[in-house]
């Protein structure tokens, strides 16, 4: 990929790369994305959730959506995934700082119009973002489609930045008595809540245990 004035590392470089496989394992490690661009000379930042399928970066929402129309229309947009994995601190508040991933995406989506595809494309983003539970739901409805609308961003033009190094203190500083380290941060799922309007005595399904 050839560097373009968005994808150039400006700072820290040594943190910052390219690698296709990098970027598609921070997408994957996703649930969420935030979305940014330019409507009518207002810049806007929004978060969505998303999908990768092969080369392709899935992104859906209400064909009444302004951000989703303006997709639709090709504007060019910059996508942003972030994981927060620690805090690193160091004798300083100057020299602390944070382990992270990130990839930022560049480009022009592609409006996913082709039923079947478009079905399968939906089927991705829930079985990424549900594991386990697409084969339990009942399928969508014509009118639920037609509600819908979904794109697709190539990663072609991106940027990846990962950060997991211990604390950098100055020589200095490694005479202060001061604890260094880092604190590592993780998502974690809560127990189930059953829906107060549930019909049946069903107890959670199995797979979220994997979650």
């Amino acid at each position: 990929m050839s560097i373009k004035p968005e994808t150039r590392h400006q700072r820290i470089r040594e943190y910052g790369g390219r690698d296709f496989e990098t970027a598609c394992a921070i997408i994957d490690a996703a649930r969420h994305c935030h979305v940014g661009m330019t409507i009518d000379d207002h810049p806007y930042v929004l978060p969505m959730a998303c999908a990768r399928r092969e080369g392709e970066l899935l992104l859906h929402g209400s064909v009444a959506s302004r951000l989703m129309k303006a997709l639709a229309d090709g504007a060019r947009c910059c996508v942003t995934i972030t994981h927060l994995d620690g805090l690193v601190l160091a004798r300083s508040a100057f020299n602390s700082s944070m382990h992270y991933r990130t990839v930022m995406i560049f480009g022009q989506a592609r409006v996913v119009d082709d039923p079947e595809e478009k079905v399968a494309g939906l089927d991705t983003l829930t079985a990424h973002l549900l594991p386990g539970r697409l084969d339990e739901l009942r399928p969508s409805t014509r009118k639920e489609l037609n509600a819908t609308l979904l794109v697709a961003l190539p990663i072609e033009t991106f940027t990846t930045k990962v950060s997991q190094d211990p604390p950098d203190d100055t020589k200095a500083d490694l005479d202060e008595e001061i604890w260094a380290g880092v604190v590592p941060m993780r998502t974690v799922y809560g127990e189930p809540e059953t829906a107060p309007d549930m019909r049946f005595e069903l107890e959670p399904p199995g797979y979220l245990e994997d979650w």
